[in-house]
């Protein structure tokens, strides 16, 4: 039985007589990779820095790992991990000293080169934030999420921007993620990387969850009402045909 880690019950978020968030209400079980789509402003960002403590919210429950957001939001923050962006870094800083800040704030005991290392940054560790590539920037970012040992990350659209090898081993790392047993949250604009990674997606448009299940599901959905695509679709694509002829090996360069 599926056991939810997030529920969120009749959520909204209003400004004046806006509704940024408009009645939203799903799960989260724990140990899945759990999508949030939809269109620019349909309220993807705002339901979930309410869910990360980052904004208040009108009316509704958020229950996090049995936390109360109304009554225990500083509880909750000690078990999410957030993805930062470049904004929340210290650019003159090397990667192993903001490791080190964050866990004197976290006042936890880190290993940066042992984080690092999954991230595959080891050779990086004495460079300074700003030096990095931008796939190598969201590598980091997501290592910076695991710092406190959360049991949820929260990803914003984390690989806007980067070229193929760097989407592809972005993939890789939240699939390492979510196998360590950390229930992974995000949002994105690639339809091929919410089908690959997430095993249910939710589909938000003015507020409100349209539709929620697995990718498969929503697709053969969609095919039983007739649908056909107007140009064939092969077994494999343009971004595969890149990443064979390239490689897939990291690009840090």
């Amino acid at each position: 039985m599926n056991e939810p880690i997030i529920s969120v019950k009749n959520l909204v978020k209003k400004y004046g007589d806006f509704f940024a968030v408009n009645g939203l209400s799903f799960e989260v079980y724990k140990g899945e990779i759990f999508g949030l789509l939809g269109p620019n402003g349909a309220g993807k960002t705002t339901t979930l820095e309410i869910i990360e403590t980052l904004r208040e919210k009108t009316s509704g429950s958020v229950i996090v790992d049995g936390l109360d957001l109304d009554k225990q939001a500083n509880k909750i923050k000690e078990i999410i991990g957030v993805q930062l962006q470049a904004a929340g870094y210290y650019p003159m800083l090397s990667l192993v000293q903001i490791i080190e800040l964050f866990g004197g704030l976290y006042n936890k005991d880190v290993d940066p080169m042992a984080l690092l290392d999954m991230v595959n940054l080891r050779e990086k560790s004495k460079s300074k934030y700003k030096e990095l590539s931008g796939g190598q920037k969201q590598r980091f970012s997501i290592a910076t999420t695991l710092i406190n040992e959360p049991k949820i990350i929260f990803l914003d659209e984390p690989t806007t921007g980067l070229d193929p090898q760097a989407r592809r081993n972005l993939w890789d790392l939240i699939r390492q993620v979510r196998d360590r047993g950390t229930t992974v949250v995000l949002t994105t604009h690639y339809m091929d990387e919410a089908e690959e990674l997430c095993e249910r997606v939710a589909i938000v448009d003015s507020g409100k969850i349209i539709s929620i299940d697995t990718p498969n599901g929503l697709i053969d959905k969609l095919l039983a009402t007739g649908f056909e695509r107007k140009k064939e679709v092969k077994a494999a694509s343009l971004e595969d045909v890149f990443i064979a002829m390239t490689g897939k090996e990291y690009r840090d360069i």
